[in-house]
């Protein structure tokens, strides 16, 4: 089969490799869409995500759909479309009993977090776990559908928030994650919605999805204790520091995007001053299943989709993913009849 693999810094190959057979508790998927996500971005540009650092081929990708190929179970019938929770769960410990995604040991669809790597699903074909399998709605296109695993890391971030019903919520940095954040907190009936960038391509972006307001940050400043709830999705410290001065008193502010594992410039006095709840977000538990419904319910999110390119075009796929102004969510198209 064919696949798309990273073997370090901006070294990225469309490969033969062999097709894997199922074992027990498997499903072999026909992959249809994977979307490029920051972290596949790092894998290629730097050849890393952060301590992860690529060590043998990485297939990338765990924003994904297809249909079933192979189900030797014979519970699901090929060409079941469907998509994907990319996470298998470790050992569970106490405390976080109800929170598998963190347990120590568990894996993540093409990550090189574990040893041997976690391959993903920028492939002809996927083998995963039955219990990773999400079988879609017969309304739900698989082009849409690849968008459930970042909206549910959305909707994580919104339930950690206790809910944006009747609140005004911030939306800082409106990337993909950002984007589909903002979607979240919009159907999660948020009174009010605004979202920030230092670029006038994602803010756009922000407007064509619904949001209330935006702001530029590099002409205006965001209004001070003003938001019940701030969605941070960028992990700049500049505007962590703006959202912590952005929170009302006695506020939330949830950290959705990733920070560098490393001292950086943050003021904390108004967490103090303002008694603000902190909450860090880290992908998502069992939210992808509300993702999925909320997709069907409302086709309008997949305008976050700006661009879609076949896997023999994935360097130009990533080149244009890391273009924030001119991208949304970048679809790499595979093999899907």
């Amino acid at each position: 089969m064919r696949a798309i693999v990273i073997r370090g810094k901006e070294d990225l190959k469309l490969v033969e490799v062999p097709t894997p057979e199922p074992g027990h508790g498997q499903v072999r998927l026909r992959m249809a869409y994977a979307g490029i996500c920051g972290s596949d971005l790092h894998y290629y540009d730097d050849g890393a995500n952060g301590a992860f650092v690529v060590r043998e081929p990485l297939v990338p990708g765990h924003e994904v759909s297809g249909t079933v190929d192979l189900d030797p179970s014979g519970e699901l019938p090929a060409g079941t479309p469907v998509t994907v929770h990319p996470a298998t769960f470790g050992v569970v410990r106490p405390g976080v009993e109800d929170r598998p995604h963190l347990w120590p040991g568990g894996a993540y669809l093409g990550s090189a977090s574990t040893w041997p790597h976690t391959q993903g699903g920028m492939s002809e074909y996927l083998l995963v776990d039955r219990s990773m399998v999400r079988v879609l709605p017969a309304s739900l296109p698989l082009r849409r559908a690849a968008l459930a695993e970042p909206l549910a890391v959305g909707m994580h971030g919104v339930a950690l928030a206790g809910g944006v019903e009747g609140r005004r919520v911030l939306v800082t940095g409106a990337g993909p994650i950002g984007l589909l954040t903002a979607a979240a907190a919009l159907a999660g009936g948020a009174a009010e919605v605004t979202a920030t960038d230092v670029l006038p391509g994602p803010l756009e972006r922000a407007r064509a999805l619904g949001v209330h307001a935006t702001i530029d940050v590099t002409r205006e400043d965001v209004p001070a204790e003003t938001y019940d709830v701030v969605l941070e999705c960028s992990g700049v410290p500049a505007s962590i520091n703006t959202a912590f001065r952005a929170a009302r008193r006695a506020g939330v502010h949830v950290q959705l995007g990733m920070v560098p594992d490393e001292p950086t410039g943050l003021n904390l006095a108004p967490v103090i001053s303002k008694e603000l709840t902190v909450h860090g977000s880290f992908r998502f538990s069992d939210e992808i299943d509300a993702a999925v419904a909320l997709l069907d319910a409302q086709p309008g999110i997949e305008q976050v989709v700006t661009h879609e390119l076949p896997a023999e075009r994935a360097v130009e796929a990533f080149a244009v993913a890391r273009d924030s102004q001119e991208s949304g969510k970048v679809l790499v198209t595979l093999w899907h009849d």
